[in-house]
């Protein structure tokens, strides 16, 4: 199976695309739509409107290359009620959306600042 490492930097469109585009279109997507640099060391992820389907377009060198997973029975747990068109995730968090788990809703225990041990 193909997974992103952990530390690969994940930009998902919330907006559902559709998957008609191919890679040309999905590239023009990210750079004109997102204002984003489609030849960037990251991946991209796109979902389509009934979330059964889940693209990931990178630049690889010398050209693009697309991954593709769809699912038979399930809904992908894309977010669609946040104010950011983009949302990054690492590619941890990638690997858990892929196998259904709602990374928008999991929250992490709350960051501590000290100024003394004391």
């Amino acid at each position: 199976m193909i997974r992103p490492d952990d530390d690969v930097h994940v930009h998902l469109c919330r907006e559902p695309v559709d998957f008609r585009k191919q890679m040309r279109g999905l590239s023009v997507l990210v750079q004109e739509e997102l204002d984003l640099d489609p030849f960037s060391p990251r991946l991209f992820a796109f979902c389509n409107r009934r979330r059964d389907h889940v693209r990931l377009l990178y630049w690889e060198r010398n050209g693009f290359a697309m991954w593709q997973k769809k699912l038979e029975a399930d809904r992908f747990p894309w977010p669609h009620k946040m104010e950011e068109n983009v949302i990054e995730l690492s590619g941890r968090e990638l690997g858990w959306l892929l196998d259904g788990m709602d990374v928008f809703a999991m929250r992490p225990h709350g960051e501590l600042f000290y100024e003394s041990v004391l």
